[in-house]
């Protein structure tokens, strides 16, 4: 008996690479996908901007140091944050009189708009400053980059009660709104809780803010 090989239609044939093509195709498709969710992954981490708390309570053992700070330095714990009228909290009480003032006038007329304004942190201690300074370097891994958050008892508008960091965000935005009315400005792009008393704001408007503290001329006196 004669053996014939058999020869698949042209039709077949045809069907058989349209089908390979569709795999490598898809193929492809995925892989390039693939790349694309992992350039877009490291892209974003990459940029991310770090937004630690606006007022870190410091840890109970920095540089060798066992003695926490406490309430009479200025420590605000999280969840017993006093209002601007709160003068009882040293936070609060030992801040600039005139920046005290203004903080309570806006905050008067922000609570017709059922805001309340929270310190978050005030007037601080030397010593706490320092506490502060110490944790934002272990968490940083750096003196350069920690001090685009916390500036040296030295330099620290908190520590002579010129600074406040305010929140919730209710209250932030409107003081980005209503601020520069009462004399109070944001002073830092990267904080946006942080707000000092600039009187000339009432009649021209803030000033430009600066990137950060390290860009901010007094911390360098």
């Amino acid at each position: 008996m004669n053996t014939r090989t058999t020869t698949p239609a042209p039709r077949v044939r045809r069907r058989r690479i349209v089908g390979t093509l569709i795999a490598l195709a898809a193929a492809v498709i995925l892989a390039f996908a693939v790349q694309q969710s992992l350039s877009v992954a490291f892209a974003d981490a990459a940029h991310t901007v770090p937004s630690p708390a606006p007022t870190p309570v410091p840890s109970d053992e920095v540089a060798g140091s066992v003695i926490a700070p406490s309430e009479a330095d200025g420590v605000v714990r999280d969840g017993d944050q006093p209002t601007v009228f709160d003068e009882d909290r040293v936070a609060v009480g030992n801040l600039d009189p005139a920046l005290l003032a203004a903080l309570q006038r806006a905050a008067s007329d922000a609570e017709d708009d059922g805001i309340t304004f929270r310190v978050n942190s005030g007037w601080r201690t030397p010593a706490l400053q320092e506490r502060m300074l110490q944790d934002a370097i272990v968490e940083y891994g750096s003196e350069d980059e920690a001090r685009r958050w916390v500036a040296t008892p030295d330099t620290s508008e908190h520590v002579t009660g010129d600074a406040v960091d305010l929140g919730p965000w209710a209250a932030l935005d409107w003081l980005v709104q209503r601020g520069s009315s009462y004399g109070l400005c944001q002073i830092y792009a990267n904080e946006a809780w942080h707000y000092e008393l600039r009187p000339e704001a009432v009649g021209e408007g803030c000033p430009a803010l600066l990137a950060d503290p390290t860009a901010d001329p007094r911390m360098k006196r």
